[in-house]
């Protein structure tokens, strides 16, 4: 197990090097740059330009800028911001923990209700409730978080005349505050994450309860609450586990737009800021730090299918 752990994380390592060669290639064939922006309506001569993009360094060829880059990250430095010129690593680490509660509170909300309201709807398959469900299910796959976020805004503000707060506080600081800002974002970020949890959750469940060993331990007289919970369920998780992975994935692209619309300081304000401004450095150490937590969760992910089921511990122990 841990050979296919130590495996796991050299594959990770790889896609976090791709991910970096890519974003950082593809930022620099965005037609204008930093220094573009920096001295649109100043009058700058061409001289003054080329000299401050040498400063800056983005004068180089872009392997050249690449091999720098990669050399500093492998040191823990990922440049300073054009902009401010502050260690990327410092302002990144002063916006990450909004990120982490915004995300975590979607990610935990959607999954919950999702595999509440799966269960549901597989509990009392052909009925109006579960037609119900799955209607929302489909809507919740079908509409962009945004704009859940803007809907959800709009109809607060229009008919209960109440909009959260715009001024980032702490949940150490003001905790009724913070959840009131907190709220909206989470709901709408998590919008598919439920919806899809609770597909898996319904459509695996269904699979399970219809299955050979689930007629065995109902004839050795098993209550359905046991067979639901102990039994069906339990061999369920492995699906909506996979989910996870691709449920974070959404939840991270989702807070670029949604802590912009909402006013929370987060790595995803941070990310979109830097890419109006064209501030390569952060742009790429923010992308990287979402790579790098996507890996790492389907990792987790991989080793709890191994907790849950002993068939794929064995596999795995055997190296196949």
């Amino acid at each position: 197990m841990i050979r296919y752990v130590v495996r796991r994380l050299g594959y990770g390592l790889i896609v976090l090097f791709l991910v970096t060669v890519f974003v950082f290639v593809a930022m620099t064939f965005i037609p204008s740059d930093a220094v573009d922006l920096m001295l649109a309506d100043t009058g700058a001569s061409e001289e003054q330009a080329a000299e401050l993009r040498a400063e800056l360094g983005i004068d180089r060829p872009v392997h050249e800028q690449l091999f720098s880059f990669l050399g500093g990250a492998l040191q823990g430095d990922f440049g300073r911001s054009f902009y401010t010129d502050e260690p990327v690593m410092q302002l990144f680490l002063d916006r990450i923990p909004v990120t982490l509660q915004l995300g975590g509170l979607a990610l935990a909300v959607g999954t919950a209700l999702g595999v509440a309201l799966g269960i549901l709807a597989a509990v009392r398959r052909g009925t109006r409730s579960d037609s119900a469900i799955r209607g929302v299910a489909v809507a919740g796959l079908s509409v962009p978080n945004y704009v859940v976020g803007l809907l959800l805004l709009t109809v607060l503000g229009l008919w209960f005349a109440w909009s959260p707060p715009f001024v980032y506080v702490g949940p150490t600081e003001d905790f009724a505050s913070w959840a009131q800002q907190m709220a909206l974002p989470a709901i709408a970020l998590g919008t598919s994450a439920v919806a899809g949890t609770t597909r898996m959750t319904r459509s695996s469940l269904l699979e399970n309860l219809g299955s050979q060993f689930i007629r065995t331990v109902r004839a050795k007289g098993a209550s359905e609450r046991l067979v639901l919970y102990k039994h069906a369920l339990r061999n369920s998780v492995i699906s909506v586990l996979t989910l996870l992975g691709v449920n974070l994935g959404t939840i991270l692209g989702g807070t670029v737009i949604l802590e912009q619309m909402f006013s929370l300081p987060g790595t995803g304000q941070l990310i979109y800021q830097s890419v109006l401004d064209r501030d390569y450095p952060v742009v790429i150490a923010c992308t990287i730090f979402y790579a790098g937590l996507f890996v790492i969760t389907m990792i987790i992910i991989d080793v709890l299918y191994a907790l849950i089921d002993p068939r794929i511990r064995a596999a795995r122990e055997a190296g196949t």
